[in-house]
């Protein structure tokens, strides 16, 4: 359904070292690099039929989160779910709500985990059953 999301970013640099990371964990690769005539730079990162773009905002304003927003990655297992949380962590994200592992749900038992990005974005690692 989702073709990409766009995210802001306060230190295109910064993010994307983080992003290179944590994606990579994904199977990500690097980032395709795109300037607009206005000269802010953005990062497309395109991977399993979808793109996950990051942008210096285009109007000048500072990044802002979205509260109440997840952005959510599939992982292809309960470890990669760890491992992508582990590397964040490394990188400089925040944990936030519980440690990486099983939820209950109405789909059954999901594994889970969430931190912050560098600019304060929520981001969840997910693997859902099959």
């Amino acid at each position: 359904m989702l073709n990409h999301l766009m995210i802001g970013t306060s230190d295109i640099e910064v993010t994307k070292r983080f992003y290179n990371a944590v994606l990579g964990v994904l199977g990500a690769g690097d980032p395709i690099e795109h300037s607009n005539a206005t000269g802010h730079k953005r990062l497309f990162y395109i991977h399993d039929g979808t793109t996950f773009g990051i942008s210096e905002p285009i109007n000048d304003e500072p990044v802002t989160t979205a509260n109440g927003s997840t952005i959510g990655f599939l992982c292809n297992s309960p470890e990669q779910v760890a491992e992508l949380h582990a590397v964040a962590i490394a990188q400089g994200a925040t944990a936030v709500e519980d440690a990486p592992g099983p939820r209950d749900s109405s789909m059954g038992v999901m594994h889970l985990c969430y931190f912050l990005d560098p600019d304060g974005h929520k981001i969840c690692g997910i693997h859902r059953p099959d």
